[in-house]
């Protein structure tokens, strides 16, 4: 398979289309809803890990086809659809756990206050389509700093939150702030370290604001994962994986102990959605999924 980012696949699927208060924690991600189609000719899978898949790794197989496969593989989601796709997967037992919503563009976002009306215009549109269809969360980032403070960028994405969170409040979805690692993939990129997503999230104060936390770049940016998690737990909505280095398969010869992080969130009682964003390596990409998709079956 060509390689692929998901830099690359936005620009084309996508084009045209501090001392902080305590947050409230009285609201936790949705859920997941056990499938309710034929179980016929499908693995078996415990149940404990959510796992789901981004669609922008699998360019080449269409939407219904993945949907098929990983239904049968046991995912029960697919990650980083476009409103329009949004319903595909619940004719396969799925849904969408993390959708675009309109603030996809990784390198402008919240952290300047021109990027805002745009975003809000769009979340006003799809925020409401994603809770008629199921989507728990949709996805914004914080934009590259461009020499902006880390500080300063904060504070315009606290402000720019503060006006999204309440649509999001209002139909029970989920905005959630991926952190990225500015060292490889998204040099520049402002939200990318923990710390400086979860004192965004504690100067938003809302329930309906949380951090996607992607194993894969905070694994570059810090390491200590367990640790992290476990410590920042109520500011996490959801998780990404892909291996490290390289961003391929999960497998022995990566450095993140795939399982035993599996293991951490179970007994954390992650109730959210894992979802595998790499980028599968020969002649059968869906091979390494079906391979992450039984190690993180813990």
């Amino acid at each position: 398979m060509s390689k692929v980012s998901r830099r690359k696949w936005l620009g084309s699927a996508l084009a045209g289309a501090a001392a902080l208060p305590a947050l409230e924690l009285d609201a936790q991600p949705p859920r997941r809803q056990r499938r309710q189609v034929p179980a016929t000719g499908r693995v078996a899978v415990r149940d404990r890990i959510h796992q789901s898949v981004a669609r922008w790794c699998y360019p080449k197989i269409a939407l219904d086809d993945l949907c098929r496969a990983g239904a049968d593989m046991g995912l029960m989601a697919i990650d980083l659809l476009k409103p329009e796709d949004w319903a595909t997967p619940r004719k396969y037992g799925l849904i969408c756990a993390m959708g675009y919503a309109g603030a996809d563009d990784i390198y402008n976002g919240l952290n300047r206050r021109a990027n805002l009306p745009a975003i809000e215009r769009a979340f006003r549109k799809n925020i409401p389509l994603a809770a008629k269809l199921g989507v728990p969360c949709v996805i914004c980032f914080a934009g590259a700093r461009k020499g902006r403070p880390d500080d300063e960028g904060a504070n315009y994405c606290i402000e720019g939150l503060r006006r999204l969170t309440p649509i999001a409040e209002d139909h029970g979805v989920t905005i959630c702030m991926e952190l990225l690692n500015s060292k490889i993939d998204h040099p520049g990129y402002m939200c990318d370290h923990t710390a400086w997503g979860v004192s965004v999230a504690r100067g938003v104060n809302s329930p309906r604001f949380r951090l996607l936390y992607d194993i894969y770049h905070m694994q570059i940016m810090e390491g200590d994962l367990i640790r992290t998690i476990r410590t920042n737990m109520p500011f996490l909505a959801h998780f990404h994986t892909g291996g490290v280095p390289g961003r391929h398969g999960l497998n022995g010869h990566q450095e993140v102990r795939w399982d035993g992080v599996m293991r951490a969130l179970v007994a954390e009682n992650f109730q959210g959605y894992v979802a595998h964003e790499f980028i599968p390596l020969g002649n059968d990409p869906l091979m390494s999924l079906r391979r992450a998709v039984a190690l993180c079956d813990v």
